[in-house]
């Protein structure tokens, strides 16, 4: 029955409509490789997820972009690697791995915060001394110091 066709007893069943909803979306990205973009960081982890992306799957090739030395470490875990998506995904579908490197996978080295002031710790503590013990002081003050010592706070004017 051609999916165009009215359905004799009722309305067409869902699938006879799924080939014409999914052929647009398929025909750019294959079932595996949606699947492998969407995954990737339960795959593969979140220290290597963070510095790797998952870019193009043809003929069990997979493109991953990486960030600099990093490609050099995935090259010696790629059996694992390629054991773990053809895991995830229940079938043989990557056989190899293809790496290519971009400079906008790579991570800023991390900067330590500053050190908290100790004249903004006192005045929070200040703030919260006139009331009485309990949780709900010792939560403000764990408030006020995370906002005193956080780098992305609020200028005061």
């Amino acid at each position: 029955m051609n999916s165009d066709e009215r359905h004799v007893y009722g309305p067409r069943p869902v699938s006879a409509l799924m080939p014409r909803l999914t052929r647009a979306a398929f025909r750019r990205r294959a079932p595996a490789t949606a699947q492998i973009l969407a995954d990737w960081a339960a795959i593969v982890g979140p220290a290597i997820a963070a510095v790797t992306t998952p870019r193009r799957l043809a003929s069990g090739t997979l493109t991953i972009a990486c960030a600099g030395p990093i490609a050099m470490e995935l090259q010696h875990l790629a059996g694992e690697v390629i054991a773990r998506i053809n895991t995830h995904l229940g079938s043989q579908v990557v056989t190899t791995l293809r790496f290519v490197q971009t400079p906008e996978l790579a991570q800023p080295p991390s900067l330590s915060p500053p050190p908290p002031d100790p004249a903004k710790l006192a005045a929070v503590d200040a703030s919260v001394g006139g009331l009485p013990e309990g949780e709900l002081r010792g939560a403000l003050a764990s408030l006020g110091h995370a906002m005193a010592t956080s780098p992305n706070r609020p200028r005061s004017s």
